[in-house]
């Protein structure tokens, strides 16, 4: 038997004043997952005396987001995991989840609310300390009017794409992290999912690809070059490339595929 529960989607908004008169916005949805055998009982015999609500859970986490002193998702996540764990011993292993609510710095005071592409981490604990950690940005739309193409693939009976030598190229796109040092997620060389996106977009405008396989390569050997303190970077990438319809002198127009896309995975590990 393999058993977990808990509480999913747990919002908040916590600002900080700074002495410099801007103030901070962390915001987010954070989850926590129980892990381990202890509430076994529970389930097979509906004795819940050891079991802690998902209500209490959702007010531990509102209470304690407002004590955590730091600034990142990713510390945010590890501080509750930890207060969960030396709060209820009954708790062999949790795991955090968090989904930031993304708001734009306008000003020192002025957050504009975006829909887009967002930070994500989770992390894990028990007793020992923190056992896996991931961080991520998610839903990541980028399109490039040119200097993509797609050329010298196999081709068979069932082939109808056409080689395109310049496309614009549409992808939508997730993309995650790992730290060498679990830590490192937490402190100092904590990595701005802002300039992760940055690098991303930077890599994807300079960059003539053959493909999006020759493209995340090519982001994820950028990332790993410039931040040393990540051990691994994971996309997964979908091609949501417009079809040609027709030309008029330098104007090009555009409609949606077939709706069905397809998919590319890379996991780039530091040697």
């Amino acid at each position: 038997m393999r058993i977990s529960y808990g509480k999913l989607r747990v919002p908040l908004q916590r600002v900080t004043a700074r002495d410099d008169g801007r103030h901070d916005l962390l915001a987010c949805e954070v989850g926590v997952e129980v892990l381990g055998e202890n509430f076994v009982a529970a389930y097979t015999e509906g004795d819940n005396r050891e079991v802690v609500a998902t209500d209490t859970m959702k007010n531990f986490i509102l209470q304690e987001s407002l004590a955590y002193e730091g600034a990142t998702l990713e510390g945010l996540l590890a501080h509750l995991g930890r207060g969960f764990l030396a709060t209820y011993p009954v708790m062999q292993a949790v795991r955090m989840t968090g989904r930031e609510l993304r708001f734009d710095r306008l000003s020192d005071k002025l957050f504009a609310r975006e829909q887009g592409d967002h930070a994500v981490a989770t992390v894990e604990l028990d007793a020992s300390g923190v056992t896996d950690q991931r961080s991520g940005r998610e839903d990541l739309w980028l399109l490039k009017v040119t200097g993509s193409a797609f050329t010298r693939f196999a081709r068979d009976e069932y082939t109808t794409l056409p080689e395109r030598v310049d496309r614009p190229l549409y992808i939508r796109m997730d993309v995650w992290w790992r730290y060498a040092d679990p830590a490192d997620a937490e402190g100092v060389r904590h990595v701005d999912p802002a300039a992760l996106r940055a690098e991303l977009a930077a890599t994807f405008d300079a960059f003539i690809s053959e493909s999006i396989q020759h493209l995340v390569h090519e982001m994820g050997t950028r990332i790993l070059a410039r931040w040393e303190q990540l051990s691994e970077v994971r996309f997964e990438a979908e091609n949501h490339t417009r079809d040609p319809v027709g030309e008029d002198g330098a104007r090009r127009l555009y409609t949606d595929p077939f709706p069905a896309q397809g998919l590319i995975t890379l996991t780039l590990e530091r040697a």
